[in-house]
This record gives structure tokens, C-alpha cells and sequence, in this order.
């Protein structure tokens, strides 16, 4: 079996994740191959050899980005040459398209075959950037099925793996046993997760306590859990508990255990949402964002909807409260019918992880090994 060279290339901790099941599945197919590029810890430890450290792309934020801007240009443009010099069997840039989608246009124009893993946001905003995907990418695959059928009508080679969160969460998660893990007591139990930056939990951590203390007065006996991303959002949220008189236990990470001893959930809208859909939690979406990014957003977005789960239904399954609709006596008042019959809200919930639990590091291994079989 001849050798294999793979360039791989993570932005950030959810990319180096993605990045290190598909390195196994593709060692299990081809034991003969080398990995080159940048990854994270987990990259690392299936056999890349990193070139920079991961956590150089690993910003958020326009002012954030602008400050390390002259950086990720050189480091981008470094690559692309280094690539070029190495000339991998194939190159796959995993996320974090403001980066890599332009090093696959460089190496395809060099004569590298490209992938992309984890489609941008293109269906739902700045849909022009499928030009460049198209001209760049040999094949793109997706996470949710959707995003499949939009590439599908615009002419780029596509794959819808599945996504790896619904291969690792439980088709049935047990309420019990998790809430004996966490020493928490029998009762209504509401998750609540403002989201895993500072910025989130600034604008909506005070938002969803509010909503706690008038949720307490509505449903007897309620009782919270709050899980923090790390020290800091845990700093920040004790902070805001400071007067406060809630029952409300403060988690480490443990965000899964969380949505799996919980009743209902009061949530930002991203990802997590989609692992509370997973683990068949009914939620309520909140989000808010500084007045003229939500301005400027809301004209530019297509889509009628903002979390995943709606997305992945093509309908309202779970009911958003954005910006000034996001108060703290709406947020209450839609939580509260949740506890008691929101078995209604997530009866479509398992439908859809069977539709995502696909076996997503296999299939994107299976998909890039077809794209060099006539090599």
C-alpha cells in the first residue's frame, strides 16, 4: 500500500476534535499515511505534525481578528508555500473557513485535491461565498443534511456525513443516573446555558437569572443548574449571582451532564442547542447581540430561523426569542409549559438524531479516500 501524505489544517478546539476521529478513520483504511499541517492536542496525538500551534487561529471577534490580522496573513501565506513545497495527496481544512477556504483555492490552483469539512454558514448569509467554495474544493462535507441539498443546487461536490455529536450522545440519555452523579434532588430541573464566551454570558447570564427568580414564583419546587466553560465564565457568573437568592448549582464544564439531569432548558442559540436536541430536552432559544451587529444581521441573514434545530426541521420546533423579544418575563412564561408537557416540543427530536447519527468520522474517511482513488 503506497504512502499517503494528508495535510489537515484546525482552527480551533471543536476542529481539532473533528480533525483527530477523522485521522483514526483514516489510519484504519490506510495504515501508510503521514499527516501534516495544523492541529490541536488531539491531531497531535493521532500523528500530526504541527507546524504552528493551533491556538495561533483561534480568535473570535471582528476587533480580535483586526488586531491579529498581519499574523494570520503571514502564517496563511507561509502555509500555502510550505504546502505547495510538500505537495500532499490531498489538503482539508476543517472549519474555520476565513482561513482555509483560501488555502484551498491556492492548492487546488497548484493542482492539490481539496476538502472541506464543516460547511460556513452559506445557506443562511453571505451566500456569494459559494463561488469561492466552488472554485476551491474538490468536496465538501457537511455535518447536517440541509447544508447537502444547498451545495447539491449549486453545483460543488458534496457529502453529508452526519455529525460526530449524534454518534457520541445516547439515543436515550438516562435523567436518573445523571442527576445521582451531579447530587442533585428529585424535582423540576432547569438547565440554563447562556453560552460558552464572555460576551454571551455578559449579554445574557443576568438575562436568564431574571428569568430563574420569575420562573421560581410560577413552577414550585424548580430548581437550576448552570453549567460554566471554564474559570472565567464560572468568575463572571458568580458575580452576577451576588444578592441573589436562586437554587441554582454552578457546574465545570459538564455541560452533557447537564442537559441529561434536566427537565427543560433555557439556552443561546448555537451548537448547544443541538445537543439538547440530541439529549431530547425541550428548550427555549434566547440570544441577543449588540443593537447594530443584530441590525445589520438581520438584513443580511436569509434565513427564517437561527437554531440548529429549527434549521434541521425546516420549521419552528423550538420557540426563539431574539433581542427585545428576549426579556425576562417572555423567557419565563415560555419555559414554564415546558415542565410540564414538553414531551409535544421533542417528539420530532429523535427522528432527527437518527438522521444525523451517520457514523461521521467513518463516512468523511470513506469520502476522501473516493475522491483519490484515481490517483
Amino acid at each position: 500500500m503506497a504512502q499517503l501524505c494528508i495535510a489537515l489544517v484546525a482552527g480551533e478546539a471543536s476542529g481539532d476534535i473533528l480533525g483527530s476521529g477523522l485521522m483514526r478513520a483514516l489510519k484504519a483504511r490506510h495504515p501508510q499515511v503521514r499527516f501534516i499541517g495544523v492541529g490541536g492536542p488531539l491531531m497531535e496525538a493521532e500523528g500530526m505534525q504541527s507546524y504552528f500551534p493551533m491556538e495561533r487561529l483561534a480568535v473570535m471577534g471582528l476587533v480580535e481578528v483586526l488586531g491579529r490580522l498581519r499574523e494570520l496573513l503571514k502564517r496563511r501565506k507561509e502555509l500555502i508555500a510550505t504546502l505547495i513545497d510538500e505537495k500532499p495527496d490531498v489538503f482539508i481544512g476543517i472549519d474555520a473557513p476565513d482561513f482555509t477556504l483560501n488555502i484551498e483555492l491556492k492548492l487546488r490552483q497548484a493542482g492539490i485535491k481539496t476538502v472541506h469539512y464543516v460547511s460556513p454558514s452559506v445557506w443562511a448569509w453571505r451566500q456569494k461565498r459559494v463561488l469561492k467554495i466552488r472554485q476551491g474544493c474538490d468536496l465538501m462535507l457537511t455535518l447536517l443534511p440541509f447544508e447537502a441539498r444547498f451545495y447539491e443546487e449549486q453545483g460543488v461536490p458534496v457529502r453529508f456525513v452526519g455529525h460526530p455529536l449524534a454518534d457520541t450522545i445516547p439515543l436515550e440519555a438516562d435523567r436518573d443516573a445523571a442527576r445521582r452523579t451531579l447530587g442533585l434532588p428529585a424535582g423540576p430541573l432547569v438547565a440554563l446555558m447562556p453560552g460558552s464566551r464572555g460576551g454571551e454570558v455578559g449579554r445574557l447570564g443576568a438575562l436568564f437569572l431574571d428569568a430563574a427568580e420569575r420562573l421560581r414564583q410560577q413552577v414550585p419546587g424548580v430548581r437550576f443548574v448552570l453549567p460554566c466553560a471554564n474559570a472565567a465564565r464560572r468568575a463572571q457568573v458568580e458575580q452576577m449571582l451576588e444578592g441573589r437568592d436562586l437554587p441554582l448549582t454552578l457546574l465545570d464544564g459538564q455541560s452533557h451532564l447537564a442537559l441529561a439531569a434536566c427537565d427543560a432548558v433555557l439556552i443561546a442559540s448555537g451548537t448547544a442547542t443541538l445537543e439538547a436536541l440530541l439529549y431530547k430536552r425541550p428548550m427555549v432559544v434566547a440570544y441577543r447581540l449588540a443593537p447594530l451587529t443584530y441590525w445589520i444581521l438581520k438584513r443580511m441573514v436569509k434565513s427564517p430561523y437561527v437554531s440548529l434545530p429549527n434549521l434541521l426541521a425546516q420549521r419552528l420546533l423550538v420557540p426563539e426569542l431574539l433581542q427585545d423579544d428576549a426579556t425576562c418575563e417572555a423567557l419565563a412564561a415560555t419555559v414554564a409549559p415546558l415542565l410540564r408537557d414538553g414531551a409535544v416540543q421533542t417528539e420530532p427530536f429523535d427522528q432527527i438524531h437518527r438522521t444525523l447519527r451517520r457514523d461521521a468520522s467513518n463516512q468523511a474517511a470513506d469520502a476522501v479516500l473516493a475522491l483519490l482513488e484515481p490517483r
